[in-house]
């Protein structure tokens, strides 16, 4: 694309100034008509500081340019910060490695939406709200039933969020804050629900009802693999290991689906509406795909024997294949949750006996040369948190098809605090990304006649 050259120069205060929100300006110089425009460069309370471009076209009747908004903040947010570079995920400031190893996921939900942790008793309550929104209203029977058994269940799980709207008309006005309240804890208690039922739905198996003596993790394994024949009882390492998958899923600030979420949001669209949008876009393989990418390259490795011949293609730049599971698009260091995700990993294999299984054998062994390779150590390609987290879904009996399912149950706790966070933003609008128009300009029209 051609276009006007243009340069930038920033200027800021002297560093002995006081530090305010707007201490610093970026200026943009048309070098052709040697017009300048000044914009202030906001600071927030960690991280990249950013240019405030909300008068940029009203001003220089120009847009900005920025594909895929990689370089672009849509939003400011209380929520989650991310540094890649040094490995760090905080939610509302606290290290994901402490709230991983030292809370429950109900914890963490309820830090997502308050902003503060829970005492005992605001634990005691929360949890207790969450366990009885869990049932599905009995009419889901018959909509499960209008889908095809092969139905993919992230299909089944757009659907049905998406028609929880028209079940639950007395928490849709999104401008009272008691009604905002009642479909989030509605949205976060019935997604194991949900979930689990796609799930037995393609087994043929009849549906497992949500238990109240159970906690959230625990709940929706037992919703997953119990039968009516006998008694199911859930394991505790299990649990743990679902439960801290669910943690280090929760929200990972302005990826695809939250931004989906968001978007859709500013629309004024109700939160199930919005849900079910993040849960389409989470759906795409370039995002929530990642974990069954894992095991669909193990199973292209097939044989401990192999590996040395994949690792070679995966280090020769002109080969198309990748090693799936290792670095990450944001962390340029160790992914943190993979560190967490490790021991769980291994416990679960211990726990479940899986000694000889030729996928995990493999798995096992990549991890090894992985963290131990100058070649991957180098290149900062360490095992990511899908890789981990495919490994123990294919450890418990989860099938593949169910991984991002159970990514969208974690990361509903993520979107709804950003939608809340949304709703209460004064400075929100409607969201309209504007674009550079590459084709036709005005043309004379032609009749059918004058069309040769």
């Amino acid at each position: 694309m051609q276009g006007k050259a243009r340069t930038v120069a920033m200027t800021t205060q002297p560093k002995t100034a006081p530090k305010t929100k707007r201490s610093k300006t970026v200026t943009l110089k048309d070098n052709q008509t040697d017009q300048s425009w000044s914009f202030p460069v906001l600071e927030g309370a960690t991280g990249p500081d950013v240019v405030d471009i909300r008068k940029f076209y009203s001003e220089t009747g120009m847009f900005t340019y920025d594909p895929g908004f990689t370089s672009t903040g849509s939003c400011d947010s209380k929520i989650t910060y991310i540094d890649g570079g040094k490995g760090i995920l905080l939610h509302r400031g606290y290290p994901i490695e402490d709230l991983a190893e030292k809370c429950n996921f109900e914890e963490v939900a309820y830090l997502m939406l308050n902003g503060e942790l829970p005492n005992s008793s605001q634990k005691r309550q929360f949890e207790h709200d969450i366990t009885y929104h869990s049932m599905l209203h009995e009419q889901f029977h018959n909509f499960y039933s209008g889908f095809r058994r092969d139905g993919h269940p992230m299909a089944i799980m757009c659907g049905v969020v998406g028609a929880l709207s028209a079940f639950y008309h007395d928490s849709l006005d999104i401008n009272n804050p008691e009604h905002r309240m009642v479909s989030s804890y509605r949205l976060i208690a019935k997604m194991p629900t949900i979930a689990a039922w796609a799930f037995k739905y393609s087994l043929g198996q009849p549906f497992i009802y949500p238990r109240n003596d159970l906690g959230y993790a625990e709940n929706f394994l037992h919703m997953m693999f119990a039968t009516p024949c006998e008694s199911y009882k859930v394991s505790p390492t299990l649990a743990k290991a679902m439960d801290r998958i669910l943690i280090l899923h929760a929200d990972h600030e302005q990826n695809a689906s939250t931004s989906t979420v968001r978007l859709a949001g500013s629309s004024g669209a109700n939160p199930f509406a919005c849900i079910a949008a993040g849960i389409a876009s989470l759906w795409g393989p370039a995002h929530g795909g990642a974990n069954e990418a894992v095991l669909t390259m193990l199973n292209e490795i097939g044989n401990k024997n192999h590996i040395p011949e994949f690792v070679k293609r995966a280090k020769d730049k002109d080969d198309p294949f990748r090693l799936m599971g290792f670095g990450h698009r944001v962390y340029k260091n160790y992914d943190p949750r993979a560190r967490i995700m490790s021991r769980p990993c291994h416990e679960v294999l211990e726990e479940l006996g899986i000694k000889n299984n030729p996928l995990l054998d493999i798995a096992m062994e990549l991890e090894r040369i992985a963290l131990e390779d100058d070649y991957f150590i180098e290149k900062k390609l360490y095992p990511n948190v899908d890789f981990y987290s495919g490994i123990i879904f294919q450890a418990m009996g989860i099938p593949v098809t169910m991984f991002t399912a159970l990514f969208a149950l974690a990361r509903t706790t993520g979107w709804i605090a950003q939608w809340q966070e949304m709703i209460g933003d004064p400075l929100q609008k409607i969201g309209r990304p504007r674009q550079l128009y590459t084709g036709e300009t005005k043309r004379k029209f032609l009749t059918l006649e004058q069309r040769t």
